[in-house]
């Protein structure tokens, strides 16, 4: 598999990747920002499916490194964010690290200085906690390990968080928390384990991903069964990340969005790598409503009929939600009062039209 590509700033991007049978096109387009409260009051998610997904796509070490595409190009760019901070971090938490993508990204030659430097020199040590070990270790052999200090641990649980107050300069978050059922209490948990005025940086799958595939799974079920099953997970939107970020303590909010669009041959290409990925349905009750072969083929041509490019390959739009809160800290930047402002913005604009 090629390294992803670090990418430059722009309002869209393209990334192509060769796989031995396919091409994938990755298409980037930044979004939009917006905050509302809310939040979730019951189970949705079973975790015990979760973790079995994760546990056997990482016995299968090839194909599961096979579809790190988009869980590396997320880490990157999360990545970006936190380097954007201009300090350094002696101890980092990555919270449902994966197969650690976040400490191979860090340890990537710096694009400024691909010769000489890598990310990795802004952080002292990283702390990679996951509750998959198969997945959590998949990698622990790899070349990477020995560029920075990564100490791996195996949680209980993803919604349980076992630190004292204030014990990391930073935590961060790659493609986990759209698992999570209680994520106010993680995220509250985050901000407690933060010492003040560090930053809490994420990124979760959330709004409309894979809108393609679940409008055809819906519209092929209604079609071949008259009627319509839960065959992909919810997710938060965007509106609501702001108020639980807001809710949980932190402050100096951002939230703002990105749609990574991937190409794919087929619809059944798409769900074998979501499977690889550890990234398949875990809504509780979901075994009750298996999908039918009739209906998976009639799904496939719903999803060409109506999302098709002209090449003959599928789309699949996953929807990145990032986040950044800060905990709050006595010498912490704070906005002025309402009124303090000694200029009138009126009055410039009026200036520069004259």
């Amino acid at each position: 598999m090629l390294s992803p590509v670090l990418l430059p700033a722009a309002s869209l991007h393209t990334l192509t990747r060769t796989r031995s049978h396919r091409v994938i096109a990755l298409r980037f387009s930044r979004g939009y920002a917006i905050q509302a409260p809310g939040a979730p009051t019951l189970d949705i998610f079973s975790s015990q499916t979760k973790w079995l997904q994760k546990e056997r796509a990482a016995a299968d070490v090839q194909a599961s490194r096979d579809v790190d595409y988009l869980r590396d190009e997320v880490a990157s760019r999360l990545c970006e964010r936190l380097l954007d901070v201009n300090r350094h971090f002696p101890k980092v938490l990555d919270l449902g690290a994966n197969a650690c993508n976040i400490a191979r990204m860090l340890t990537r030659p710096s694009p400024d200085s691909p010769s000489s430097t890598t990310r990795a020199e802004r952080l002292s040590t990283l702390v990679a906690a996951e509750s998959s070990q198969a997945m959590l270790y998949r990698d622990a052999d790899l070349p990477f390990n020995q560029a920075m200090e990564i100490v791996r641990q195996v949680l209980p649980t993803s919604e349980m968080l076992p630190y004292e107050a204030n014990t990391f300069d930073a935590v961060l978050s790659s493609l986990s928390l759209h698992w999570i059922n209680d994520l106010p209490s993680v995220l509250a948990q985050v901000n407690n384990v933060l010492k003040p005025d560090s930053p809490f940086i994420g990124v979760m799958l959330g709004g409309d991903s894979l809108f393609e595939l679940r409008t055809s799974l819906q519209l092929a079920e209604l079609e071949r069964r008259g009627g319509v099953s839960m065959h992909t997970s919810p997710l938060a939107d965007v509106r609501d990340v702001g108020g639980l970020l807001q809710r949980a303590g932190f402050h100096l909010l951002t939230v703002d969005v990105d749609d990574i669009v991937v190409d794919f041959p087929n619809s059944f290409a798409l769900m074998r790598d979501l499977q690889a990925m550890g990234e398949s349905n875990a809504v509780l009750g979901r075994e009750m409503g298996a999908m039918q072969r009739d209906a998976m083929l009639a799904a496939e041509g719903i999803y060409r009929e109506l999302h098709g490019n002209d090449d003959g390959s599928i789309p699949a739009t996953f929807r990145l939600i990032y986040m950044i809160g800060w905990k709050e800290g006595p010498n912490q930047s704070k906005p002025l009062p309402r009124g303090s402002g000694m200029i009138s913005i009126k009055d410039v604009l009026e200036g520069q039209t004259k």
